[in-house]
């Protein structure tokens, strides 16, 4: 779907929001974006949940670009959720990155608490996983359905430096997400399994 309105052109695809963003790139823009925001999501993408994150895939898909991005999460599901202190939030990171850059292979992850917030903090991601993830009923024809439910079991729950505790306390947060998933500090390890030997 294409608009245009004085100012600004948009389009509108039914993938998700990575292919948005392949798309845009690939086929759409005449030159490479300044900036990439994706969201405003509705519901957390603080901890392990940036692993699953549609919207943080977007996000990274720019980074790979090597565009500044970032992606941004109201941490409330309600259709009525009030979105006002998010926007903010959103505002003054694009504003910052814009001026500021982000390093090559880094985008940013942020939350943002429903309602009034304390202000900003930069944190870690939390450690944790998801737990009781789905809940089994029927469907009207008595075929089984699962609900995503669940709980998050956090790892660190006193830990002030993470993104969940600032959420906690009424803080965004804003995590430096890498592309680079390697555990580097393993190597050296995992060299001495001598795995490099021909089978």
């Amino acid at each position: 779907m294409y608009k245009q309105e004085e100012g600004f052109t948009a389009y509108m695809c039914t993938g998700t929001p990575v292919d948005c963003v392949k798309l845009a790139l690939n086929e759409f823009l005449d030159r490479k974006p300044d900036l990439l925001v994706s969201g405003i999501n509705h519901g957390s993408n603080a901890g392990i949940s940036v692993i699953y994150s549609g919207t943080m895939g977007a996000a990274i898909e720019g980074c790979i670009f090597e565009i500044p991005s970032f992606g941004v999460s109201l941490c409330e599901y309600s259709p009525d959720a009030d979105f006002t202190y998010a926007c903010e939030v959103a505002k003054k990171m694009a504003a910052t990155v814009l001026e500021k850059g982000l390093p090559r292979g880094i985008c940013l992850n942020i939350n943002v608490p429903q309602g009034e917030i304390k202000g900003i903090k930069i944190t870690s991601q939390t450690q944790g996983k998801w737990v009781n993830e789905y809940q089994r009923s029927a469907d009207g024809n008595g075929r089984d359905v699962f609900w995503m439910t669940g709980n998050f079991e956090n790892w660190e729950e006193d830990n002030v430096n993470t993104d969940e505790w600032a959420l906690a306390n009424g803080y965004a947060a804003v995590v430096p997400v890498k592309i680079d998933m390697t555990a580097h500090d393993f190597i050296p390890e995992l060299k001495k399994w001598d795995l490099e030997s021909s089978i």
